[in-house]
């Protein structure tokens, strides 16, 4: 089997409820999203799973579990040390141990060891705004530990939360206006555009990333995470009032605009590729513009445990190898992107390696699995509260269990049934209680014990 290029296309905070493909009372014109549905399989129980941003890069980029990084609060702030261990393999290495040439552009967000002038730690870190913020950086000396070091060739976007400063490799290369300029000698001589011209620039960036490398004999990673539709709102002009989803509609029109330019690179590379579409974690909106529902059916929004805040719409393109038109109803994680990927490449994997992830390269092909697809999947929200997919069943604990760090007399746990009630409307634990039980049990066991690590060869 020649080896595929890969390309994830990541968006930020899109809920289920976006997409035509998944919505058909979506207020949102998607038609590039939709065209990659029909040219590829949808899954429809696909999961973050995490719901907010910083857990789920983590767990798509290493193939773990995100509180197993001993973080469990949210996402990060300004100029926080890495999340990723210096010892754990991620995604990009991966891929270019298996000779891929590996791009990323948009956001990062998992922290870096960013020098200063001083020695000292960057004033301002762990906070999120700060009077003096990012006073003590030291732009002449390379960021450490950021995607350069993780297994990137190159890299262009954010690192941190404060989406101020704009990376081109492990140098500040631009200041955009969400949050105050960090107060850094050499900050008035970065280039400096508005949160409106990123989604366009990140896009020709990567588009040019693809033509550069589109005839090489080396097949090429990319990682496309741009910044959108995440708050603020910032929509091009031109995208102003185009729907009936309020100015987060446009932006999502926006979105999928940008993908549409950069598929279309895409479909002129030479060789195959392999494109996974989704988004880091549920719509932050309950509803927007004239009744759109970013989250469709499913209860509950970003950072909640609910459904409408893990659940993402994912999409995989594989031309020839992926019937299109297809859907699958498999339960599976971005997390599992990295065990897939690893097949896909011919790559073997260390067992200390993305121990949580599976394999989905048989539901994608429809081959006969060497292993059984994943039948349980851990999910939780921004805080310490964890939930267990199994089956037509959802359990979620209450706030706490199994991880330190949430406040004991939160709410009581749950159990939904999610076959016949998918919007988690009824709770059914009282009437179920020796599955809820069960379930527990399983939920404390893949907390305490992370599965086999053994790995088969790939074919």
């Amino acid at each position: 089997m020649k080896t595929p290029n890969i390309v994830i296309l990541l968006a930020d905070d899109m809920g289920c409820g976006d997409p035509g493909c998944y919505n058909p009372e979506s207020k949102v014109p998607t038609p590039n999203i939709d065209r990659v549905a029909r040219e590829g399989m949808r899954f429809t129980n696909a999961y973050c799973p995490d719901a907010i941003c910083t857990p789920t890069r983590y767990a798509l980029l290493t193939g773990r579990y995100s509180w197993r990084s001993g973080r469990v609060h949210g996402g990060m702030f300004n100029w926080e040390p890495p999340m990723i261990a210096a010892e754990q393999l991620t995604m990009p290495e991966m891929l270019r141990r298996a000779g891929y040439v590996t791009g990323g552009f948009g956001k990062w967000h998992l922290g870096a060891e960013f020098p200063t002038v001083d020695g000292n730690a960057p004033i301002g870190q762990f906070a999120q705004r700060h009077p003096n913020d990012g006073g003590n950086l030291d732009f002449k000396t390379p960021l450490r530990q950021g995607p350069m070091d993780r297994g990137f060739d190159e890299w262009y976007g954010f690192i941190c939360s404060s989406e101020s400063l704009v990376y081109d490799g492990p140098f500040p290369a631009a200041t955009i206006d969400v949050y105050p300029h960090p107060k850094a000698a050499g900050v008035e001589d970065l280039k400096h555009f508005e949160l409106a011209d990123y989604l366009p620039e990140v896009t020709s960036r990567a588009a040019d990333f693809v033509q550069r490398h589109q005839k090489n004999d080396q097949p090429f990673f990319l990682y496309f995470s741009p910044y959108v539709p995440h708050v603020p709102l910032a929509v091009p002009e031109e995208f102003k009032g185009r729907t009936h989803g309020g100015p987060y509609g446009d932006y999502v029109a926006a979105l999928d605009h940008y993908l549409g330019k950069l598929l279309k690179v895409l479909d002129q590379s030479a060789g195959e590729t392999l494109l996974v579409l989704a988004s880091d974690n549920g719509s932050q909106f309950f509803e927007t513009g004239e009744n759109h529902r970013p989250n469709g059916t499913l209860n509950g929004r970003k950072g909640m445990v609910l459904e409408g805040g893990v659940r993402t719409p994912m999409i995989v393109r594989w031309p020839g190898r992926i019937a299109p038109g297809t859907s699958s109803d498999q339960l599976c994680g971005l997390l599992d992107l990295f065990c897939t990927f690893a097949r896909v490449a011919g790559q073997p994997l260390p067992t200390d390696a993305a121990e949580d992830s599976f394999d989905l390269l048989p539901v994608l092909t429809g081959a006969p699995a060497m292993q059984p697809a994943r039948d349980s999947l851990v999910v939780k929200a921004a805080t310490a509260h964890l939930g267990l997919r199994f089956g037509p069943w959802k359990y979620i604990a209450e706030p706490g269990f199994a991880i330190s760090g949430a406040d004991p007399a939160g709410s009581p746990p749950q159990l939904f049934h999610l076959a016949s009630d998918p919007g988690e409307s009824t709770d059914v634990l009282s009437a179920n209680a020796e599955i809820a039980e069960n379930l527990r049990a399983q939920l404390l066991d893949i907390v305490v014990k992370p599965r086999s690590t053994a790995r088969l060869s790939p074919s």
